[in-house]
């Protein structure tokens, strides 16, 4: 039997990367961003140092989610993949380093063990690592469950979890090579244009639908971001969470609505620094089917916009961060 076209991956292959672990933002407004998911997004600051804060969304069992960091223009600093364990980690650093994209080891990320650096195809620097330090809730936010990071913040958005990072590339297919190859993920959807090459992928390490995107940057450019995804609970907490926003003065690009891709209940807002934040719920959305067919997505069907909803705001095909002339 030929092998199937749409079956981008190989079930018997081992999953390596646990999960997408904590991220960096890059901020020109380090404060006014850090105030945008402490009291609008529900998140906890659990750390500063001179020129970064670190926050904490309530259910990361790890001891923070997300670093924002000042710099002169926003956009993504490095992105951490938690591997499977020890022995995934040395096959993972193996293969990084076996196809040239590996950039050392380094050893100061607060929270981290030994973190292995590396870069994508379009140069945006990422990190193994297995060794972690949990989070500790006090009395401030220990929950009453004890199989629960924090206690249930009752704040803003309440962002439960960092859910994916959606990254522009100006070589997709190459991209996708990469994910598949190197790394071990697998395409669950995809955009492709009038030859069947690929525009945006969706990638998944586990069984959720997706945890890494890259979508075709129209620039040209290399190593930019279009918007970071956080979780929530429920889908009302999205619609308050515009509530929140509207009254914040917070911009709010596009949503609530519902995509026709990966199915996605979503609003998207701009932090202060000027990145695009996804508030998201894919509801109890999962990839069971170890023998998944990648989902393909023409110009025709996208032309019909969301699954339902407002249609897509220019803003969204065109805003990235750094943004570029």
């Amino acid at each position: 039997m030929s092998p199937d076209p749409l079956l981008t991956h190989d079930p018997d292959r081992r999953r390596d990367i646990a999960h997408v672990g904590p991220v960096e933002l890059y901020t020109p407004v380090l404060a006014a961003s850090r105030d945008f998911f402490v009291d609008h997004m529900g998140l906890r600051e659990v750390h500063r140092t001179a020129d970064s804060v670190y926050l904490h969304t309530w259910d990361d069992y790890q001891s923070w989610t997300v670093r924002l960091v000042q710099r002169d223009r926003a956009g993504i600093g490095r992105t951490y993949l938690r591997a499977a364990s020890p022995q995934a980690l040395g096959r993972l650093t193996q293969a990084v380093d076996g196809a040239g994209f590996g950039r050392g080891v380094v050893t100061d990320v607060r929270g981290l063990g030994p973190v292995h650096l590396f870069a994508d195809p379009d140069g945006h620097e990422l990190g193994l690592y297995w060794d972690v330090e949990w989070y500790r809730a006090d009395d401030t936010d220990r929950p009453a469950l004890k199989n629960q990071a924090a206690r249930y913040p009752g704040r803003g958005a309440n962002l439960r979890r960092l859910d994916h990072v959606n990254y522009l590339t100006a070589d997709v297919p190459g991209t996708a090579d990469f994910l598949r190859d190197v790394l071990g993920a697998r395409c669950t959807e995809q955009i492709v244009s009038d030859d069947g090459s690929p525009q945006a992928i969706w990638y998944n390490l586990g069984n959720k639908s997706y945890d890494l995107v890259y979508t075709e940057d129209w620039t040209g450019s290399r190593g930019r971001l279009h918007h970071v995804a956080f979780a929530t609970d429920t889908r009302e907490e999205i619609l308050r969470a515009a509530d929140v926003c509207l009254d914040a003065g917070i911009h709010i690009e596009t949503g609530p609505h519902k995509h026709a891709i990966q199915q996605t209940f979503f609003l998207y807002v701009w932090e202060p620094g000027g990145n695009r934040i996804e508030l998201c719920n894919a509801g109890a959305r999962l990839i069971l089917a170890p023998d998944w067919k990648t989902i393909s997505w023409t110009r025709e069907e996208r032309a019909k916009g969301q699954a339902w909803g407002l249609r897509t705001i220019e803003t969204f095909h065109t805003h990235g961060t750094p943004v570029v002339d």
